[in-house]
């Protein structure tokens, strides 16, 4: 249960202010508690209280006033995240002017496109060769507008403490100056444009408000409670909405201490040593989280093995029956805290041991996956929601939850299925529109209610379902409708699946790109005394086809025919984020990856049909 203090009530009432307001309030009552955490060689002894934060954050939005920075103008951040990027985004927020987040990993016709179409003024970059990208846009922005996170070599572009000593000798001359801009702020103001990202069409800047932002943290906080005793690994990228908004501002508005995993690839690690009681992730987290599981659990001896799956059948059933709220017998509770004890509390530490819970977004979270912690004491709490409502539509909550849904609605919006089954949404969480696209907004924001693209419905409890995105069903040359996103989810939830990708619209059945899991490959093949070829012939390999064949009809069982995968590809490497095949949030670019593919596919599609002619 949340903390409830006098001088800041849990429900948080600011529908007429603005997101500064809220930080200065918080950051006045929780003073010299340490708020943002960061690495320095290798340990977390870096950190800011809420005073420096706020003092930094008045120092920096002066100095962009010096610079010429005004009400409504845009202002760009292309940093990794860490601390630095919330000063500048509150500061840039103080002034009333619009933050643009661009990916650190975006590409130069990606930066191109934003800087031209928002007509940026200014820049905060995290490092030099962040610095590097924006050399042939230097023109475009104010003088000095270029603001260096870390000291650098380059004369012409400032280091953020130089930048702050500009907004302390601003302040001399302009005594009131930061209190009457957060003043001016008001709750319709635009507070940031958003270049979505999706896995089809050219990004679109999403007008995201105060207003926006604020109602959704708020009717957040009716569905999961949090408070200054929780603290939050940020490891997803702050471009994104769904960190903004879930792993800073909902955070930040409840006094939850922020600490930034040094990179991706630390972020293991960086769990063990902050121990946080919150994580916010993509399933594709979970899915790798998982996989390492299994891969331990099958090199291990037989009797570990047979404990390890003994624990899961007893923390599944116990699972199911917390699930459906009934009474847990003695000796299953018993069974319980034996497998918690010998099996569950070593996944449990491995996570830092303090967790509450994970929560997940972005993409459909197979429903195998989220059983499979559950009955590990491991909750993952799924949402739903996008960039265009601020994002969150939906969660699942602690105490009401269930799997393969997305929860209920948060509170103060409204939820309903078209006819077609598309979800339709609308109030207060809902963009103001696309930036200088007024097309598009009036394409997507019909009568009041914003349609979000994806299927779903309501069962009888009044839980969210999504079956898929209105866009990617597949539809065959037989004229089955198919939802590719229900059949890779199931694949998915094998481990020896790293990436699934399912095809067949305009064609005569189903087939798949699948990316396994490479160890689990080379072991296999080990076994089976073919270790001896490179990866890549491996995977052409009968054994090995065999064997990844027979994996993939166990996840096909209980679908119709027309469901089910005919033939597949295997492939050496992942989807990636850096070649364009992947969103920030790691769902795979659907039509990029069949148009970069499609000769394979065809070739497979002519070899399939071949070989059933033959049949025939």
């Amino acid at each position: 249960m949340a903390l409830k203090h006098p001088e800041f009530p849990s429900d948080c009432v600011e529908e007429n202010g603005n997101l500064l307001q809220v930080f200065l309030d918080r950051a006045r009552f929780f003073g010299s508690k340490k708020a943002l955490y960061y690495k320095i060689r290798g340990e977390y002894s870096g950190s800011y209280s809420w005073q420096d934060w706020m003092r930094i954050v008045r120092e920096t939005a002066l100095a962009l006033h010096s610079l010429g920075i005004r009400k409504g103008d845009c202002v760009g951040i292309l940093s990794e995240n860490c601390p630095q990027w919330t000063f500048a985004d509150l500061a840039i927020l103080s002034l009333g002017a619009v933050t643009v987040p661009i990916y650190p990993n975006a590409s130069l016709e990606d930066i191109r496109h934003i800087i031209e179409h928002s007509d940026i003024k200014a820049f905060f970059v995290s490092t030099e060769e962040q610095c590097r990208k924006l050399e042939g846009f230097r023109s475009k922005f104010l003088p000095s507008g270029v603001i260096l996170f870390s000291s650098g070599s380059r004369e012409e572009v400032l280091s953020l403490d130089a930048f702050r000593e500009m907004g302390r000798l601003h302040e001399l001359a302009h005594a009131d100056l930061y209190e009457q801009s957060v003043k001016s702020v008001g709750p319709d103001d635009l507070a940031t444009l958003i270049y979505t990202s999706g896995t089809t069409g050219a990004p679109k800047g999403v007008m995201l408000t105060h207003r926006n932002l604020i109602a959704n943290y708020q009717g957040s906080f009716q569905r999961i409670q949090i408070d200054e005793r929780d603290s939050v690994l940020s490891f997803l990228p702050l471009s994104h909405i769904f960190e903004r908004l879930a792993g800073y501002y909902y955070q930040a508005a409840y006094g939850v201490s922020i600490a930034y995993a040094e990179s991706l690839a630390t972020v293991a690690e960086d769990i063990r040593k902050v121990r946080p009681t919150i994580i916010i992730a993509v399933p594709r987290f979970y899915e790798k989280t998982y996989a390492r599981i299994f891969e331990k659990v099958k090199s291990a001896p037989v009797w570990k093995q047979r404990l390890f799956h003994w624990a899961v059948r007893i923390g599944t059933r116990t699972a199911q029956m917390k699930i459906r709220k009934q009474r847990v017998p003695l000796w299953l509770g018993f069974y319980n805290l034996i497998a918690k004890g010998l099996v569950f509390n070593k996944i449990q530490r491995a996570m830092g041991g303090r967790i509450r819970f994970f929560i997940s977004g972005g993409a459909p979270l197979s429903k195998d996956l989220a059983r499979f912690f559950y009955a590990a004491d491991i909750l993952i709490l799924e949402g739903y929601g996008l960039t265009e409502t601020s994002p969150v539509i939906a969660v699942n909550t602690i105490d009401d939850l269930k799997f393969g849904s997305v929860g209920k609605p948060i509170e103060g919006i409204r939820v309903k299925i078209a006819e077609d089954g598309e979800i339709l949404t609308s109030g207060p969480c809902v963009m103001k529109g696309y930036y200088r696209n007024p097309h598009a907004t009036a394409d997507a924001i019909k009568d009041g209610w914003f349609h979000t693209g994806d299927v779903g419905h309501f069962d009888d409890e009044g839980f969210l379902h999504i079956t898929d995105r209105k866009k990617d069903i597949i539809v065959t040359s037989g004229g089955k409708n198919i939802s590719p996103q229900n059949i890779e989810g199931r694949i998915l939830a094998d481990s020896l699946f790293a990436q699934a990708l399912v095809v067949g619209d305009k064609r005569p059945y189903l087939c798949a790109l699948l990316v396994p899991n490479k160890q689990e490959v080379l072991q296999y093949a080990k076994q089976k005394g073919v270790a001896g070829l490179s990866y890549e012939r491996l995977l052409e390999h009968h054994e090995i086809y065999s064997w990844v064949q027979q994996r993939l009809e166990v996840r096909m069982e209980g679908l119709p025919g027309f469901e089910r995968i005919k033939a597949f590809i295997l492939l050496p490497q992942e989807f990636t984020l850096a070649a364009g095949e992947m969103t920030p949030t790691l769902k795979i670019k659907r039509r990029i990856v069949m148009k970069e593919y499609l000769k394979a596919i065809d070739e497979l599609y002519r070899k399939t049909d071949a070989a059933w002619t033959t049949r025939k």
